[in-house]
């Protein structure tokens, strides 16, 4: 099954710590079992409404009881295989968050088309899916034997939540597949203790389809017919443009009024930030130990951050065993006094103590709570606090307002992580807090530079050497990828990434030791590289194409419908710089005429000079925006049409022997 639920996962918060002791009037659930299967599923051989497809989901359940002690979410599926291609479903993946559940209960079997059934009794595997400052998705997986076209395959699983906590809910409706029948169901927490209260919201329901909530205080909701779920490239996040419905729990009474909503939650969490910050002698000291009293403002504000840089940032180590932690008796902080004797925090702790030292310098600084865009987009009407999920800091410097987070991992002084960048945000203080949006970097802040000196040899090989060089947010996440790799990892992963940008099998050896420590510098590789048969010939002249590493280019936006918005993880740009020695008696007979397009939102030029025995190529492009209209995407395609037109245009080259023939 699709990976549906890690961006649900991603957005479930911890709501409550249940008190020690309490337990739940809701009794423990009896479990799902196998639904008969009528004649009509066994017969069918496609669905109207999805013509074409290779299967379908005939029937999906979902039931969540949240009970607090043993909260859990019991799911069901059913599927059709009406064509070949439709039996890869018979591998089946769970996801799950490692932290906050675990998956039990896993039944599964296959329907052959004569009815008779075959009970899986395989094994289940588990997997590591996504890692990221302290977050660890793995799926069970598991693969259905027997299946044959005409077919049906089911199986259903139990997510087994953490133990006296209680976490938001969500339906997601959207699947790849699409899906006849489905229900959901949800039985909301009850305290004896405090009151908790339920609210939901949704987004584009099929029609038909609406949750109510039933003397029995019961959720519960019917849907038919819901369409397959079609990925596009660079679109946002899937669970902002899936059918969905939201659950959120609350301590709060019900306000339908959002601005004083946010007033109260501001205040709550600005004085558990003081809270925490609010070391200001402890702080002082520390400053004196980091700075000169003469330093100017921004060399203080950048020694602090590359202090907080370099201390332990636990969310970015490998997973630890309870054992290993009980070991090194790592306990939790109280306050940025403990992270900065102990010499160790995770990542919002580190940038909270940014803050608290940079107060202590004297600058105005704020804490400020922003909603990460990788797995939604943030909106204040429907008053869901757990989306305000990444902690930054706002610095007043030199009349600018700027923007760091230097517990995310390798980021740059003055830049956010991607996900942080261009969102709307709650900065704290005691009144409440006042939104603000954080900035969203240009494209020359993220840069990837190519230049090199290559040899065409008279057969038609390129070869010589390359550099690449990465700044910003594209150093930055190249660092992330291979934190935890050894050097042959991360040798042949910059290999694999050179070679992914040219539209032709390559060779590339790195040559020297890059910085993968470092979050300012530029992450510099120098290759060895060869082009096999790069050169072609055509008749008595020879022709190679004008682009060289345009092979990201020449995929994206080939479809000719778009549904969804275009959307881009941060602005970048590419600089191409190229020398090619020819052999020696070859001649440039013509090169294609320069281009140059700035279109304010997206950037391309290309021009290639020919001298005496080289040649000289320049190349320049850019993406300067984040999220754009599909009725924009028309225009979008056409100008990346042109880029890959112009990468492939060819330059024309006459050999020695050619020409003295001629």
């Amino acid at each position: 099954m699709p990976l549906r639920r890690i961006v649900t996962i991603a957005c479930c918060a911890v709501f409550l710590v249940l008190a020690a002791g309490e337990r739940s009037a809701v009794t423990v659930h009896a479990g799902m079992g196998f639904q008969p299967i009528s004649p009509e599923e066994l017969k069918m051989t496609s669905e109207p409404l999805a013509p074409g497809a290779a299967a379908i989901i005939l029937y999906r359940q979902v039931d969540r009881d949240d009970n607090g002690l043993t909260s859990h979410e019991d799911n069901y599926v059913r599927i059709k295989i009406l064509k070949e291609d439709g039996r890869k479903y018979a591998d089946v993946e769970i996801p799950f968050f490692k932290k906050t559940e675990d998956v039990v209960k896993v039944r599964a079997r296959t329907i052959k088309p004569d009815g008779s059934t075959v009970e899986f009794d395989g094994k289940l595997f588990e997997k590591s899916l996504v890692k990221g400052r302290g977050l660890h998705y793995l799926a069970k997986t598991f693969t259905l034997p027997s299946v044959e076209v005409g077919g049906i395959i089911e199986y259903f699983y139990t997510y087994d939540l953490k133990e006296h906590y209680i976490y938001d809910s969500h339906w997601v409706l959207s699947e790849d597949l699409f899906t006849k029948s489905a229900r959901f169901s949800l039985k909301p927490y009850k305290s004896t203790y405090v009151p908790i209260n339920l609210r939901w919201s949704w987004h584009d329901l099929p029609p038909g389809a609406e949750p109510i909530q039933g003397a029995d205080r019961i959720v519960r909701m019917e849907a038919s017919n819901i369409p397959a779920f079609h990925t596009e490239d660079y679109m946002p996040p899937a669970s902002e443009m899936k059918a969905r419905v939201d659950f959120i729990y609350s301590e709060d009474l019900p306000e339908k009024n959002a601005d004083t909503f946010w007033r109260t939650v501001g205040k709550k969490r600005n004085g558990q930030l003081e809270s925490f910050v609010g070391k200001r002698k402890a702080m002082e000291e520390a400053v004196a130990q980091i700075v000169s009293p003469n330093d100017p403002p921004e060399v203080k504000l950048r020694k602090i951050y590359d202090r907080v840089q370099s201390i332990r940032n636990t969310s970015y180590e490998l997973q630890k065993t309870q054992q290993e932690q009980k070991r090194e008796k790592e306990k939790t902080a109280e306050n940025v006094e403990d992270i900065w004797k102990r010499g160790y925090g995770n990542g919002q702790q580190l940038t909270w103590l940014f803050l608290a030292l940079a107060r202590a310098a004297g600058f105005e600084a704020y804490g400020a709570w922003v909603s990460d865009r990788s797995n939604y987009f943030f909106n204040t009407v429907t008053m869901e606090s757990a989306k305000l999920d990444a902690n930054v800091v706002l610095v007043k410097l030199n009349g600018k307002d700027l923007y760091f987070d230097p517990g995310a991992e390798f980021t740059p002084f003055g830049l956010l992580t991607w996900s942080e960048t261009g969102v709307q945000g709650l900065r704290l203080d005691k009144d409440g807090g006042t939104w603000i949006r954080t900035t969203l970097p240009t494209s020359s802040e993220s840069r990837v530079e190519r230049k090199a000196k290559l040899k065409l040899s008279d057969t038609g090989d390129l070869e010589g050497k390359l550099t690449v060089t990465y700044t910003g947010l594209e150093a930055m996440y190249h660092r992330l990828e291979v934190r935890h790799a050894d050097e042959v990892a991360r040798k042949k992963f910059l290999e694999d990434r050179a070679k992914f940008q040219i539209p032709a099998a390559a060779e590339a050896e790195l040559t020297n030791q890059p910085d993968w420590s470092g979050s300012e510098t530029p992450l510099v590789a120098e290759f060895d590289l060869k082009i096999p048969g790069w050169a072609s010939n055509a008749g008595k002249r020879v022709l190679i194409p004008a682009g060289v590493f345009t092979a990201v280019e020449k995929r994206i936006f080939e479809h000719a419908n778009r549904v969804y918005p275009i959307y881009f993880d941060y602005p970048y740009e590419k600089a191409d710089d190229i020398t090619i020695e020819l052999p020696p008696g070859w001649q440039v007979s013509s090169v294609p005429p320069a281009k140059d397009q700035d279109l304010h939102l997206v950037g391309y030029g290309l021009k290639v000079e020919g001298g005496k025995d080289t040649l000289h190529l320049t190349r320049k492009f850019k993406v300067d925006f984040m999220i754009l209209e599909s009725k924009y995407y028309s225009a979008l395609r056409s100008f990346f049409q042109a880029v890959r037109t112009g990468d492939e245009e060819q330059i024309v080259l006459q050999p020695g022997a050619a020409t003295a023939s001629n």
